[in-house]
């Protein structure tokens, strides 16, 4: 294909400048292309939060039907109750992502100048009963104009922001004033800046919200009924508006989780397991998961503060356990389940997985075997007698964890050498009693796995 000679400069000033230029043209077109990728975002993040706005009101509208025909027919069923339980805890789950995704879309929007951020539609919040506490917190009015420096100040008028506080056994509203005046040389109008609050609208105090996001996450209490207890001590918070404020927390303390979880994820050394949680589904409760893992360099001498990180799941598939060790490389400690990560996923990592089996899980069926207490209970009600293999094991498996105890905290070298000296001949016992017929009754498989 032929194509069209291109007209360089024929000298070095030239070429300097038409690289310049060229420059320069390439500097604005990549701009333009930050710019448009950035708009793109932005609008992708509206949508998304058009949805989830959009979800959370159909979830919403279907609650009141669904109470609207419990009053009218007056069906008072158990099954009718446990249904609208159902759709508050799925009416949960959707507004607090939407206030989510109605963040996220304003930070994505904040970087552009184009567009505008969604903004979700609020219901209109019953007012504070009249007999509730009030506190009237009056911030220092300014002494001098922030304009002119001028001491001639009058009061003009006061901003008066009200926000919802909890107290032990009693609520209040706090009233926070800021006073402005207006200066009599320039007549520019000064105030004290608006005080930080909790939530961008400032009608929760930290206190309260403090309490509604510990006890749906701690305490496990859904909601719908810290709304009726709320109700109940003549505060009408609904859940959704409830849901709304958990949004907001736990957009805030995000970062703090991913400080939390960048901390564990980098540590050398990790402690993973699971636990069953009840999950309350349809007509039923399910058995979920809660996935933990744990950093704790201080048995092994380390300096870093110990720390641990939480997820859940509503099964025990092993595509959750990888989906959170994904980008972590290093030792960890488990049961031999085979969902943490499979072994040939393990070695074609860049830092590979180096799986260290826990022997507490492997004492645990000796121990079973081996519980005197246990089996003396079961030989007046059956005549199980206690199995000498088992319980020989387990004493084996103490004699190890002994010496563990003794050694932590100490250097690496310590340890090992504390290993080599004590640790390894009862390794080395306990496999040749696998191999062979010994002189006592251990003869079961005893292996070294960390």
């Amino acid at each position: 294909m032929n194509s069209k000679p291109v007209d360089l400069p024929s000298d070095l000033a030239s070429a300097y400048v038409a690289l310049l230029a060229e420059r320069e043209a390439l500097l604005a077109e990549r701009d333009v292309a930050v710019a448009d990728a950035a708009n793109w975002e932005a609008e992708a993040a509206n949508a998304r939060a058009m949805l989830s706005d959009n979800e959370a009101l159909i979830a919403h509208l279907e609650l009141r039907i669904e109470k609207l025909k419990r009053e009218l027919y007056g069906q008072r069923s158990e099954r009718t109750a446990r249904l609208i339980e159902q759709l508050e805890l799925e009416l949960e789950e959707l507004v607090t992502s939407a206030t989510e995704d109605e963040l996220a879309a304003q930070a994505a929007a904040a970087k552009t100048q184009k567009v505008r951020p969604f903004t979700r539609k609020r219901p209109v919040r019953k007012p504070w009963p009249d007999d509730i506490e009030h506190e009237r917190v009056v911030i220092d009015p300014p002494t001098a104009c922030a304009c002119c420096g001028g001491s001639r100040l009058s009061k003009l008028g006061e901003d008066v922001n009200k926000t919802l506080e909890e107290v032990p056994r009693r609520f209040k509203v706090i009233e926070t004033v800021r006073e402005k005046f207006t200066c009599r040389d320039c007549e520019a109008i000064s105030q004290p800046p608006a005080p930080f609050h909790a939530t961008p609208r400032g009608f929760i105090g930290p206190h309260l919200l403090a309490t509604i996001v510990f006890d749906k996450f701690g305490m496990h209490s859904p909601l719908n009924r810290q709304s009726t207890r709320f109700k109940c001590e003549g505060i009408e918070l609904s859940t959704s508006t409830l849901a709304d404020q958990v949004g907001f927390g736990t957009s805030a303390l995000m970062p703090v989780f991913d400080l939390i979880e960048a901390h564990v994820l980098a540590a050398q050394r990790l402690f993973g397991d699971d636990t069953t949680i009840p999950i309350q589904a349809k007509d039923k409760c399910t058995t979920g998961r809660i996935w933990t893992y744990v950093c704790d360099d201080r048995p092994y001498g380390g300096a870093a503060a110990p720390a641990a990180i939480y997820y859940a799941s509503s099964d025990r598939r092993g595509e959750h356990p990888q989906k959170h060790l994904a980008e972590y490389g290093g030792i960890l400690q488990s049961d031999c389940y085979n969902g943490f990560e499979p072994l040939s996923v393990a070695k074609k990592k860049a830092v590979p997985i180096t799986f260290a089996f826990c022997h507490a899980h492997a004492r645990r069926k000796f121990f079973e075997l081996a519980d005197s207490q246990k089996n003396a209970r079961d030989r007046k009600r059956k005549g199980k007698p206690i199995s000498p293999i088992a319980l020989e094991a387990v004493q084996r498996y103490d004699a190890l964890f002994e010496i563990e105890r003794q050694i932590n905290g100490l250097s690496a070298e310590e340890r090992l050498a504390t290993r080599q000296e004590k640790s390894k001949p009862l390794f080395d016992d306990g496999k040749r009693c696998t191999k062979a017929p010994c002189n006592g009754p251990m003869n079961v498989e005893f292996r070294a796995t960390t």
